[in-house]
This record gives C-alpha cells, sequence and structure tokens, in this order.
C-alpha cells in the first residue's frame, strides 16, 4: 500500500492507496499543529489503526509539500516510524508533463500533482483544474500534455482572515453558501461576499481561460481542493475531484519508483 502526503500551508491532506491504486483512506491534519516528529509520526500510526491497516502493509510513502518550513520534521518522522522508501515530488522528478513555465521549479509540488492526476484520469482532454485551498489555485493543461501556467489567488479562509485582522469590526464567518447575495446582518454580509465573491473570480477565469487558451476547442473544468464542494451547483465545474492531488502523487510516486 503507499501513504501520501500532501502538505499545505492550512492542512495535510493524507491517503493511502491498495495496491489496485483505490483511495482506502483518507485524513486531514492541521499543518501547524504538526508539533514534533514523534507527535505527527504517532499521528500517522494511529491513523492507520483507526483504518484498520497494518503498518507492514505500508510499501511507500509519497509526498508534496509547499511548507518548507515542515518538511525537516517530515522526513524525520516518516523515516523515524516507517522503514519503507520515501518519494518526494519536487524538481528533477518525472511527471509526464511538459512545462512551459518560465521557471518550471516555480510551479508548487501540489499543483503538479494535480495535473497529473488529470491527465491520467482524462487523457487527450484539455483541462482546467481549480484547487481551492488556502489559495485558489488555476492550471491550464492542453491535451498534448502541456502545462502552459496558470494563475493563483488568495483562497476564501485568507479573505477573510484579511477582513478580520485588518478591520475593527468585522468578524470571522463560518464559510458556507448563504441564501441571497444581501446580507441582513454584519456576518451574513460577510458570508456572501466571500461566497458570490469567489463565484465570480472562478466564472470571470474561467472564461478568460477558454477565451485566451483553448479557443473553440473544448476543455474540462475540474475542481478540487477542500472548498470546491461549496460550489458543486453553480455550474462552473464539469467535474469536483477533492482527492485529485493525491490521485496525482500516486501516479507519480508509479512513475519514479525505480528511482528510488
Amino acid at each position: 500500500m503507499l501513504l501520501c502526503l500532501d502538505v499545505g500551508n492550512t492542512h495535510i491532506l493524507g491517503g493511502v492507496f491498495d495496491e489496485n491504486k483505490k483511495l482506502i483512506a483518507r485524513f486531514r491534519y492541521a499543518t501547524d499543529l504538526i508539533g514534533t516528529a514523534d507527535q505527527f509520526g504517532i499521528f500517522l500510526l494511529n491513523i492507520l489503526e483507526a483504518n484498520k491497516i497494518p503498518l507492514k502493509e505500508i510499501s511507500a510513502i509519497a509526498m508534496c509539500s509547499v511548507v518548507p518550513s515542515c518538511d525537516f520534521t517530515l522526513r524525520h518522522a516518516l523515516s523515524s516510524y516507517f522503514s519503507v522508501p520515501l518519494f518526494v515530488l519536487q524538481s528533477g522528478a518525472k511527471t509526464g508533463l511538459m512545462i512551459t513555465y518560465k521557471n518550471p521549479n516555480e510551479v508548487g509540488a501540489d499543483r503538479i500533482a494535480d495535473a497529473m492526476g488529470g491527465i491520467h484520469q482524462f487523457p487527450e482532454q484539455n483541462l482546467i483544474i481549480i484547487d481551492m485551498g488556502t489559495a485558489t489555485t488555476f492550471s491550464a493543461i492542453t491535451k498534448k500534455k502541456q502545462y502552459l501556467g496558470g494563475s493563483i489567488l488568495p483562497g476564501m479562509r485568507l479573505w477573510m482572515e484579511s477582513l478580520k485582522e485588518h478591520t475593527a469590526k468585522l468578524m470571522a464567518v463560518d464559510i458556507e453558501m448563504p441564501a441571497t447575495y444581501i446580507g441582513r446582518s454584519t456576518r451574513e454580509s460577510i458570508q456572501a461576499g466571500l461566497y458570490y465573491g469567489h463565484l465570480g473570480a472562478l466564472k470571470e477565469m474561467i472564461a478568460g481561460y477558454k477565451k485566451e487558451v483553448f479557443s473553440t476547442e473544448p476543455v474540462l473544468v475540474i475542481g478540487s481542493g477542500g472548498f470546491s464542494q461549496l460550489y458543486k451547483d453553480q455550474s462552473v465545474f464539469d467535474v469536483i475531484l477533492p482527492d485529485l492531488v493525491l490521485q496525482g502523487l500516486c501516479y507519480a510516486y508509479e512513475l519514479n519508483a525505480d528511482r528510488l
């Protein structure tokens, strides 16, 4: 079995794939609560036990990270509690993508994993992948597996935290779909602004990508990340795959296993 970890700024998304590449367990852990290598290592052991997955069944680990300050602790935890190969998706790894970024090393490992998951599940299709986490990222991938680039804007939680931290009277709110565009209280007004403001950004960016990059060619719009589910009824995504980055990590490991 393969243990996958996507280390993001807010959460670590983890999953375990069986020998048939089926995701059989999924979990999240707050990134700022990693603590020591022992704390995180014991957490992983407890997760495996809770999901009735014997430690001896884990044959390898695949990881991608956009939080360099956590990498040493994570590597230490994994090497201390697991005696299996560790694959880290980073510069130099085989991806199956032709990255046309000015500096390919600048592309976040999570965005590469998303792209790899996309091209494996939807081969020979033009893709717009939108990952809605701490940041909302857009990636454009052609049917020829060219990673053209993308866009990054603050995610919904960052919008909310910015309002809270830089105003005197605005508060944190639950991020959810509001009943109306027009809030009848400060809390409802913030919720409406967060939700529909982001919806407007999604629609504008998708339309721009289709016009600027893909012209008249068909393109599949994939939603991923924790907040994508909020927009499942808004017709902005053709498909929502919350675990796309984990699927991409699984494929990336297979592609690079001979190097470990």
